[in-house]
């Protein structure tokens, strides 16, 4: 009988091993994944080129001579002023989880504890998924960096340069990493728990930075002149040049998103160079009808515009639903940068507002207008296979984000210094 017993054992221990060998997903579920972590390491030097000198650039073109540096330097201090933010609390009140439950609401879902605070518990083993948690942290970090560098378009050239460092220091602790958390935190997070969708950035980056842009230019108040004295863009060549650079590392910004080198990656790559496209296409097409030509600087504002459109939906539209989104921004941000800044009577020196804000609202609601939803062929994406509680969700992300924006804004404490 032990022998028999023996070999029985024998019998089925060899098919047990390639059973196990079968199912990987037992054994690796958290591993270290070496393609996601190239892909990661590449989109986050890509959204870092964003800023320096991708915006940097292209603000530093629309501004007159004598202030471009001034836009420079701000844009490469808020780099550095961010990272150490960042490092020292920001991460920790961004994606400290502890305390949080799905589908219950207490304070850790609006924002995070200081658990984290500067990176307590993450060493070199540490993983987020299947990358280095250091690689998320510093990927997460060039988001928490362009997103105050934004709000420079709307009060450049009037502002103290002491003023602007409090202010975005004060912005980035407590609009942006609340935000941040209750959007991108996981389950328990406010609006994770609404069902946002919220793929690269829509609500945490550009409607959160165009509004506080509006409230900042509304509080400052005029450049001296404005709007009787046109003051003309001094270099259109930087701007395009800094467009460009926003247009190759928008890639990094919305694929980078997946946190992986797969399908997803791939179709919000696509999606993103179709959307941009057709936006600037299509804001270029409104203003030769208005005007009767066509202008570099349009053509220009209206790439970026496509870009801010398709960040919250390049993980969940197809092909199609972006030619949509790019038409519809392109038509929509072009009237918010010129006629609703003329009726609302603002100085939003370079269109932070009327590109970022209205273009993010444009690419929220057509999240769920074209979202793909569970449709099993991605060109199915453009009919919209998403559910009511999906649109109501998206829907969400203007109303929801405006209010925490300005309920938090430290504007108004800050002085102008008008030139």
């Amino acid at each position: 009988m032990e022998r028999i017993d023996g070999a029985r054992r024998k019998k089925w221990r060899v098919p047990a091993l390639l059973a196990l060998l079968a199912l990987p997903s037992l054994a690796g579920a958290q591993e270290l994944n070496s393609g996601d972590t190239a892909w990661m390491l590449t989109s986050t030097a890509l959204v870092l080129f964003m800023t320096i000198p991708g915006l940097a650039l292209f603000y530093g073109g629309l501004v007159r001579a004598k202030n471009v540096l001034s836009v420079l330097m701000q844009c490469f201090v808020m780099t550095a002023m961010v990272t150490l933010i960042w490092i020292l609390w920001g991460y920790s009140l961004a994606f400290d989880t502890a305390g949080m439950q799905g589908g219950v609401t207490n304070l850790n879902s609006f924002i995070g504890s200081l658990g984290k605070a500067l990176l307590a518990g993450i060493g070199v083993d540490s993983l987020t998924a299947t990358i280095p948690e250091t690689v998320f942290i510093s990927f997460q970090l060039t988001f928490a960096i362009i997103t105050p560098a934004l709000i420079v378009g709307a009060f450049a050239e009037r502002m103290k340069f002491s003023a602007m460092l409090l202010f975005m220091a004060l912005w980035s602790t407590l609009v942006y990493s609340p935000i941040c958390h209750m959007a991108w935190s996981g389950a328990g997070s406010f609006l994770g728990d609404m069902g946002i969708l919220d793929f690269a950035g829509g609500t945490v980056v550009h409607i959160n930075a165009g509004i506080a842009a509006l409230v900042a230019a509304l509080v400052i108040g005029k450049r001296q002149g404005y709007p009787q004295h046109p003051t003309p863009p001094h270099s259109l060549t930087l701007t395009v040049v800094g467009a460009s650079m926003l247009w190759v590392g928008w890639f990094g910004f919305n694929a980078g998103s997946a946190v992986a080198a797969n399908g997803k990656a791939g179709m919000a790559m696509l999606v993103t160079q179709v959307a941009t496209a057709v936006a600037a296409l299509s804001w270029m097409t409104v203003e030769w009808m208005k005007h009767g030509k066509p202008s570099v600087l349009g053509i220009v504002t209206g790439a970026v515009a496509g870009l801010v459109a398709i960040t919250p939906a390049s993980g969940s539209v197809g092909p199609l639903g972006a030619i949509a989104i790019g038409i519809a921004v392109g038509v929509a941000c072009f009237w918010g940068a010129t006629s609703l800044k003329k009726k609302g009577g603002y100085d939003d020196s370079l269109d932070a507002f009327g590109v970022h804000c209205i273009g993010g609202i444009v690419g929220a609601l057509c999240t769920a207008a074209w979202f793909r939803g569970s449709c099993s062929r991605w060109w199915t994406g453009w009919w919209g296979c998403g559910s009511a509680r999906t649109r109501k969700c998206a829907g969400w992300t203007s109303p929801c984000t405006t209010s925490r924006a300005i309920s938090w804004n430290p504007e108004p404490l800050l002085q102008g210094e008008c030139r």
